[in-house]
């Protein structure tokens, strides 16, 4: 059954950046000219995925602005000659079908998945975060795909990390190694110290999940933070049947801290080709 479907969670709070996300969602932060979450949509978009379900909260409505039609706008940009621009805008609306959910239940990545399950039915499904986005040839959503075409299993996205980062991830202890960039996953250890990691890779947002990660997420209790954990679900899973993960190749950016945010600007910022050169000018004479 191919992946048609996305769940992308849109409903944090973004405290790390207020006061500027009183009023606007994090999701909506720029990278130059394009919010966060239209790199997250495309990617997803890239990969065959449809159907973009995204699971909001209060004051996230200009997320569902953003992915509609602005008919008076466009029609304004096209009298004005500005017909790329406008297509653009029209590109944006009809890249998917966009459907909206509100948040509701215990905290945590876990209940976001709950919300949107009765979309989902029993296909496999897309999860990707709405705060995070890898640059990469092939898209991270469309190397999660065909490595779920190629298995037939759940599959998460990995990256290599520092041992003295581990504490930052959920880290996978790996049973055995499909090839080179592709491991059955025995668990998933979240946020171990450097002595306890079980190997040097971490679980960053990316997941192809199948519907029998439900009943798991349902039927957990949330912990003394009141949260529900994906990754205690899917390291449940992993003790009933295989999960693989992939290393993902391409930069991953998350941008939920200021400074990482900064960093993806920078780097988006200096692989552009029209702004790109001069930018590159810029900060090599800052730092002179």
């Amino acid at each position: 059954m191919k992946v048609r479907k996305a769940i992308i969670p849109a409903a944090g709070l973004g405290t790390r950046f207020l006061p500027m996300t009183k009023a606007m969602p994090k999701e909506m932060l720029p990278i130059i000219d394009k919010p966060v979450i239209q790199y997250v949509v495309e990617e997803a978009v890239a990969a065959g995925i449809t159907d973009i379900i995204i699971v909001t909260g209060q004051h996230k409505r200009p997320v569902e602005d953003h992915f509609d039609h602005q008919y008076e706008l466009e029609a304004s940009l096209r009298e004005k000659g500005k017909d790329e621009v406008a297509d653009e805008l029209a590109r944006i609306a009809d890249m998917a079908n966009f459907i909206y959910v509100r948040q509701k239940g215990h905290y945590g990545n876990g209940t976001p998945i709950l919300n949107a399950a009765h979309l989902i039915g029993d296909e496999p499904f897309l999860v990707l975060w709405a705060d995070d986005f890898v640059r990469s040839t092939v898209p991270r959503a469309k190397q999660l795909v065909d490595a779920y075409e190629q298995l037939q299993a759940p599959v998460i996205s990995l990256i290599p990390i520092k041992p003295s980062d581990a504490s930052k991830y959920g880290v996978p202890a790996i049973r055995s190694k499909r090839e080179a960039d592709l491991f059955e996953i025995e668990k998933l250890v979240e946020k171990p110290g450097v002595d306890e990691a079980p190997s040097k890779f971490g679980s960053v947002g990316g997941y192809i999940l199948t519907p029998d990660i439900i009943p798991l997420l349902e039927a957990q209790h949330p912990d003394k933070t009141g949260e529900v954990y994906l990754s205690t679900a899917i390291d449940q899973l992993a003790a009933k049947r295989p999960v693989f993960g992939k290393v993902i190749e391409g930069t991953w950016h998350d941008t939920g801290s200021k400074t990482t945010y900064l960093q993806a600007i920078v780097d988006v910022a200096l692989e552009d080709k029209k702004i790109g050169p001069a930018f590159r000018k810029y900060l090599e004479n800052k730092l002179k």
